[in-house]
């Protein structure tokens, strides 16, 4: 890969930014049990953003990883997986709240331990969006990247402790100009007393062309490709190539 733009996310940490389409978007956590919640916009028009529904309805799954693509409410293909060493991240378990992250870890504030205070990834994420005009009725379910979490045969809920480990990485490709926001907080169902302290490193790096013929997440499922050609007819009727 070409060299890029880089970034560290510590732990509690967050982080907005407009990522051009035809790029990758590189997360690595560099330690073991990692967390960052994302959300997704595009960037022509923040009304379209992450449908997580009809995501994981078109794809026939309740988990991500290479292959699946993160579909907008319009039907069209927003990023793709292009690189997974997990198998396995989740899109169903949410962020956390304010009084969660009292109730777990202990209420801290800003006024008492300044940078050391224990952030929640509502508040994380609800303060990115308002840097692009919008605000907490623009919160939505997110992707949690490095997090597995399973069902049972009763319907309840698993977070898998020691599913990450130092040094896993997922690779995303942008298919549209996208909002990416960020919040490096834990996972909710990860039940664990101590605030996990796990920073991860974006970087956003050149993408070879899509070849539409070959390429894995074009061609993972119909409905992949039907998303896939929603964008490129959007694109072409906005004038890109």
């Amino acid at each position: 890969m070409s060299k890029g733009w880089s970034k560290t996310i510590e732990a509690g940490g967050k982080w907005s930014g407009v990522i051009g389409r035809g790029r990758l978007i590189r997360l690595t956590a560099l330690e073991g049990g990692a967390n960052v919640s994302a959300m997704l916009f595009s960037a022509a028009d923040l009304n379209e953003r992450y449908n997580m529904p009809d995501t994981l309805k078109a794809q026939h799954t309740s988990h991500l990883t290479k292959g699946n693509v993160l579909m907008s409410d319009n039907g069209r293909a927003m990023v793709s997986i292009v690189e997974d060493e997990l198998g396995w991240h989740d899109p169903l378990g949410g962020y956390t709240s304010r009084e969660l992250t009292d109730e777990r870890y202990g209420a801290t504030t800003y006024q008492e331990l300044r940078n050391g205070w224990l952030r929640s990834g509502q508040e994380n994420l609800a303060v990115e969006l308002v840097r692009s005009g919008m605000g907490v009725r623009d919160l939505m379910p997110v992707v949690n990247w490095f997090s597995k979490i399973s069902c049972d045969e009763q319907g309840d809920m698993h977070y898998a402790e020691h599913h990450c480990q130092a040094g896993s990485a997922v690779t995303l490709r942008t298919e549209m100009d996208v909002l990416l926001v960020l919040s490096n907080t834990p996972n909710p169902l990860d039940a664990r007393r101590g605030y996990p302290s796990v920073p991860v490193l974006i970087e956003v790096l050149a993408a070879e062309a899509v070849d539409r013929e070959h390429d894995y997440c074009v061609n993972y499922r119909a409905e992949n490709r039907r998303a896939f050609e929603n964008t490129w007819e959007y694109d072409a009727l906005r004038g890109g190539e």
